[in-house]
């Protein structure tokens, strides 16, 4: 099974746009590749923001935009094959949906994914938070916290772990409704049943 650990930094509190965003792809249990863009969010970048992340408006002048982007971070993304992952899982994927739907693009409807937090919850609930930079931490794992690739990374390591530790990612994988922005029990369509004919008199 292949997982994709992603992350993204928001410009303000509205939270459809990424200013950033960092991948990192697991493959038989090792970490085969990563990305990291900086993003044009096309928003006003809010100073709590600005603080949190370091992205300044001067940063991602002339950076590409989420469509801009999409050709190369869309197959890593939508990969039918592969699970995501993310820290505050419903957080990342309500983002990267509202900017699928913003710009339009062509997507699956449903994207599988699974949270670390609720992983590492489980798989070492004596943890003093579980918070990403605690656990990174008290784990000896490296972390430029609210660096997307940092984060991203941090995520994918953290999930590895938590698969030593014996988590079934199965366990805590979910189905994601992109364009409703929420995670849904089962998105297999509901069957069609035919009326029947009333007999005749």
């Amino acid at each position: 099974m292949k997982y994709i650990a992603f992350d993204v930094e928001t410009p303000n509190s509205l939270n459809n746009r990424m200013s950033a965003i960092g991948i990192t792809v697991i493959e038989e249990g090792k970490v085969t590749g990563s990305f990291y863009s900086l993003v044009d969010p096309e928003q006003e970048l809010a100073p709590f923001n600005i603080a949190l992340t370091g992205i300044t408006p001067e940063m991602i002048e002339g950076q590409p935009t989420f469509g801009q982007l999409w050709p190369t971070i869309g197959p890593i993304l939508t990969d039918p094959d592969a699970v995501l992952l993310a820290h505050n899982a419903p957080f990342d994927m309500g983002v990267l949906g509202k900017c699928i739907e913003a710009y339009a693009i062509n997507a699956p409807l449903f994207l599988r994914y699974a949270c670390t937090c609720r992983m590492s919850q489980e798989a070492a609930p004596d943890m003093p938070n579980h918070k990403l930079n605690t656990l990174c931490e008290v784990l000896n794992i490296e972390l430029d916290h609210h660096n997307a690739g940092s984060d991203a990374h941090a995520c994918a390591q953290l999930f590895l772990r938590c698969m030593e530790w014996g988590a079934d990612p199965e366990k805590f994988t979910r189905s994601y409704d992109v364009y409703a922005h929420k995670t849904v029990k089962d998105p297999k369509p509901k069957p069609v049943y035919k009326r029947k004919r009333r007999k005749k008199a």
